[in-house]
Formats: structure tokens, sequence, C-alpha cells
């Protein structure tokens, strides 16, 4: 987990979702906004901690290319993760996450010909009211809304969409503040 709260290794952890194996250089291409020192120094970490693994290594012009792929049993957090961490843990997480988003949509609109609408571009939030059978309920639902969709490959007519569904309670539950009483 710790190695994975840094805003250019979550962004290269996104990109190389969806089972692509991509070289360090498509990686620069991909992050405009990092330094090709940065996107390479965050690519050896994460292959040396198994995070990513070679897939394939070709001789370009005297150097070798490495196109690498994700590793996801090594980026799936697991229940027990993250009933471990500890608040600042949890806030550290958070504003990585928050920073990956920023980076990317701002990245996005910084591509020429960008169009929001035509792209269904969302970023709405919804303050609802949820007992917590309800919000159980709306996890599972998420889940099997998604899940299939996690397993799709890229392909020519597929554009990949970084999704961020978040939910917290923004106040406890009072008497006062219960809509049924």
């Amino acid at each position: 987990m710790e190695l994975l709260a840094h805003p250019v290794r979550l962004r290269i952890v996104h990109a190389m979702s969806g089972g692509r194996e991509l070289t360090t250089a498509q990686l620069c291409a991909r992050i405009p906004d990092a330094s090709k020192a940065m996107v390479y120094r965050h690519v050896d970490l994460l292959s040396n901690e198994g995070i990513l693994e070679v897939a394939d290594e070709r001789r370009v012009r005297g150097a070798v290319e490495r196109h690498y792929r994700l590793r996801l049993d090594r980026v799936t957090v697991d229940a027990d993760a993250a009933a471990a961490l500890s608040p600042e843990d949890h806030r550290r997480v958070f504003a990585t996450s928050m920073a990956v988003l920023v980076a990317e949509f701002n990245a996005y609109l910084d591509r020429e010909n960008t169009d929001p609408t035509a792209d269904l571009v969302g970023y709405r939030q919804h303050a609802v009211w949820l007992s917590r059978d309800e919000l159980e309920e709306l996890i599972g639902d998420l889940r099997r809304v998604l899940l299939p969709r996690l397993r799709n490959q890229p392909t020519s007519e597929r554009a990949q969409y970084l999704l961020s569904p978040i939910h917290f309670p923004v106040e406890e539950p009072t008497s006062s503040s219960r809509p049924d009483r």
C-alpha cells in the first residue's frame, strides 16, 4: 500500500491496467506532466518491488527496450490491509488518489481536441441518505456493475476511463438528522 501511495506510481498503475504492456517511453508520453527521469525512476522502483514485470525485451538501436505489465496480484488491496490503516494512512492514500484524479483530469483537458461533452465526462457528487444495509446494497450493486468491466482489455473501440467511486459519511447519524424521525 505504501508503495502505491505516490501520484506518479499510481498513474503508472492506472496506465498499465487492462493487461497493457507498455515501455517506459510510452508511459512518459502517457504522463507528460512528470519528467522522464521521474517516470523511469518510478518504473524501476515498481519493477524492483514486483508490481511491474518485464513482459518482453527487444534490442532497439543497440539498447534494450523493455515492455512492462502490471502484476494484478500485487496491487489488490484486501479488506484486512485496508482495516489496518490508521487515520493518517487513510488521509495520505486519499490525498494521493485525489492528486492523481486532478493530474489525470488536467492531462485530459490539455490534450488537443478535448471535448468533455462528447466524451461523456462526469464529475457529479450526490449527497444521499443511506442506512448501513442500504450502503452495503449500493456497494454490492456497484461491484456487480464494475467488476466485469474491470476485466475489459484495450481495443481500438475502447478508451480508458478513470472511474473513482468515493463514499463516506459526512455526518454521524443522530435522531435529529434522520429524516424518518
